[in-house]
């Protein structure tokens, strides 16, 4: 079962690029991060009460860390994920946000002074050629040429805050639950949200959502957050952070796939080849052997 937990998150975690593609065309990404994260909130307070029986107290010294991942994790990473989206592909996005292990094994490498093995140092070689191969659409050069736009630079703005947040989320969890920690990020980087939101219209724009967009964004705050973030954990404690991060493969994977039949985005041969180049990184990134 928990096998089958992990593999419907990573399809979750893939539809979560198609409904925000498809909400960020009633939504800006303010007011789509906000709402997103005022329901997963809401969610994710309501289980952390069923599970730990109250609200845990926080210790002073975990609330600037507790602030740092609600400002990277949750602000940051998801008005950069609803910006890239208004731009691009969900299936591009998908590619490039599919680094995100290589990324946090490099800021380990160099900020922890983690070990880089040969194999993951390919792995990360690997990756990053495929995300250049995805990004540039097969031809590199064009990088150089204004190939690359401001939707890119969103969804890797996406991975650079996802790292740091998980680097300072590794100190946290050291003294609090996971579940505990990321509800207090979530409420944390909601907060943060609402100014810029009601500045962007947020309560026009709510009003004028259609019944799809409703429900593209209800799935990114159940399925995409709340549910994908549970089962995850669950499998994390039942099989080990190793095996469970290999799943992170099929997300990608779903995405461009999901991309393709719901909205109609193209398959390339660069789109291909890029996401075999990536889930092959991230396989050798994540694996002992």
């Amino acid at each position: 079962m928990v096998y089958l937990k992990l593999f419907l998150t990573a399809v979750f975690w893939g539809g979560t690029f198609i409904a925000g593609r498809t909400v960020v065309q009633e939504l800006g990404p303010y007011s789509a991060a906000f709402l997103r994260f005022l329901l997963a909130s809401l969610l994710l307070g309501f289980l952390t009460i069923r599970r730990e029986k109250r609200l845990p107290g926080i210790d002073r010294r975990q609330i600037v860390p507790i602030i740092l991942l609600g400002l990277t994790g949750v602000f940051l990473y998801n008005v950069f994920f609803f910006s890239g989206l208004r731009l691009i592909h969900a299936g591009r996005a998908a590619l490039i946000i599919a680094n995100n292990p290589i990324f946090i094994t490099l800021l380990s490498a160099i900020f922890l002074k983690e070990r880089l093995s040969p194999l993951r140092a390919l792995g990360v070689l690997l990756s990053v050629s495929g995300a250049i191969v995805v990004i540039s659409r097969g031809s590199p050069a064009s990088l150089f040429q204004g190939g690359f736009g401001w939707g890119e630079a969103a969804i890797l703005g996406c991975v650079g805050s996802w790292g740091t947040y998980t680097l300072i989320g590794r100190h946290v969890i050291n003294r609090l639950s996971p579940l505990t920690a990321v509800t207090a990020a979530s409420l944390v980087g909601t907060i943060l949200l609402l100014p810029p939101a009601l500045g962007e219209g947020l309560l026009r724009q709510v009003s004028g959502m259609t019944g799809v967009g409703i429900l593209c964004l209800l799935y990114l705050a159940i399925c995409g957050t709340v549910i994908g973030f549970v089962w995850y954990y669950e499998g994390v404690l039942q099989i080990g952070p190793t095996r469970a991060g290999l799943f992170i493969n099929f997300v990608p994977v779903s995405a461009v796939i999901m991309a393709y039949l719901i909205l109609g985005e193209p398959i390339t041969p660069s789109l291909i080849s890029g996401t075999l180049l990536v889930c092959t990184g991230v396989y050798l990134t994540n694996s002992r052997k």
